[in-house]
């Protein structure tokens, strides 16, 4: 029980220091004349992810969960998460946040991880919720929040990159990036 809250308890506390990097981001970005979107969704985000570690918590305990035997895979898939993570925060810099907020006429950041796909930190999210409760074998976890998140996301994305469309230019700036899935993404853009 002791790994497992010791788990639990880092990724809490990389969070934290997430949202404290996210309040100076917003904070500067406002400064510079940053404008904010999405802030009816934001407290579903915000909702979802404190009652993400409740759920998976009461899961372990509740039902007795184990450590999965394929936790080592798990674990590679997790690494791979977390160094996408840092990968896409910083290539963001000062623009990377947890809400949407966009800097007008601002160059879109075309480095790191955005040169291949749109969205990488939403992969990561999404990798999460399904690795950290696999690992205990939380299926019931895994699955409603993976649910959860995807109907997140399809508010949150689309809000996103109206507000990218509105204020930036956006689309033309990947027009000669080799991006994974190009084709696909845009298709559910409009």
């Amino acid at each position: 029980m002791i790994p497992f809250f010791l788990f639990i308890s880092v990724i809490i506390i990389q969070r934290l220091i997430e949202l404290m990097i996210a309040r100076k981001n917003e904070k500067w970005m406002k400064e510079q004349g940053a404008l904010e979107f999405g802030t009816n969704h934001y407290p579903f985000i915000v909702l979802m992810h404190s009652l993400f570690f409740l759920v998976l918590v009461f899961e372990k305990i509740a039902f007795s969960r184990e450590l999965a035997p394929i936790w080592p895979l798990l674990a590679a898939v997790f690494i791979f998460a977390q160094l996408m993570r840092v990968w896409a925060i910083s290539s963001l810099g000062r623009y990377w946040n947890t809400k949407i907020i966009v800097l007008p006429n601002v160059d879109v950041v075309r480095k790191g991880p955005y040169r291949f796909i749109k969205h990488p930190n939403y992969l990561v999210v999404s990798i999460e919720l399904l690795v950290v409760p696999l690992f205990y074998g939380a299926f019931v976890t895994a699955c409603l929040f993976t649910l959860l998140n995807i109907l997140m996301l399809s508010v949150r994305i689309p809000a996103e990159e109206r507000a990218l469309r509105e204020l930036t230019e956006y689309e033309g700036s990947f027009e000669k990036c080799n991006r994974f899935l190009p084709k696909m993404l845009n298709k559910y853009d409009n």
